[in-house]
């Protein structure tokens, strides 16, 4: 008796993807996005003045101090999610630079009337020219950058209470003693 390729070709092919998929859950951070920014320099800035505001620049990010950059939106679920953190380390006195990334101001200004401003320094990157530069993969995004300017950390996703502690303080202290 002789099997047909077909017969045997999907069960193989089921395998493959079954032991594909089993170390891929075996890696050490399946959450951990890899950036290419980690280590260098805070890439160009895009920016437009939002609600008013002068936008920042590069060299207001390599102003000496630690400071976080973090990508929103209004329409982000995510962003509402994580903003408790960012409000309560804005209270803490940690520097938080927002970017609000491809979103209406109106709905933007609204956003942070609501919920409050944890912002230091405020921009715009309408068209998401910004984004790409920094390689991002969507909002929100949380950026660790040293007093030098050197990108530190990169994180994706909403900060919880526990990645703020597992990894975004970490990161600041690293940042810290970076310069």
């Amino acid at each position: 008796m002789t099997l047909r390729p077909m017969v045997v070709l999907p069960p193989l092919i089921f395998a493959a993807l079954a032991v594909l998929f089993y170390w891929g859950m075996g890696r050490d951070d399946p959450n951990a996005l890899p950036s290419t920014r980690e280590g260098g320099p805070v890439p160009g800035l895009t920016l437009t003045a939002f609600d008013g505001a002068t936008p920042f620049t590069r060299d207001d990010l390599a102003s000496g101090e630690v400071v976080l950059v973090n990508f929103w939106a209004s329409w982000c679920g995510p962003c509402r999610a994580e903003h408790p953190q960012l409000v309560a380390m804005a209270e803490e006195g940690i520097p938080i630079y927002g970017i609000n990334y491809k979103d209406e101001p109106a709905k933007a200004r609204n956003f942070l009337d609501e919920l409050g401003d944890p912002y230091d320094r405020l921009a715009a990157d309408p068209n998401g020219r910004t984004g790409l530069d920094w390689g991002l993969y969507g909002v929100p995004e949380t950026f660790v950058i040293a007093g030098d300017g050197t990108v530190i950390k990169r994180f994706a996703g909403p900060i919880t209470e526990g990645i703020l502690e597992a990894i975004i303080r970490p990161a600041i202290a690293k940042a810290e003693a970076h310069q």
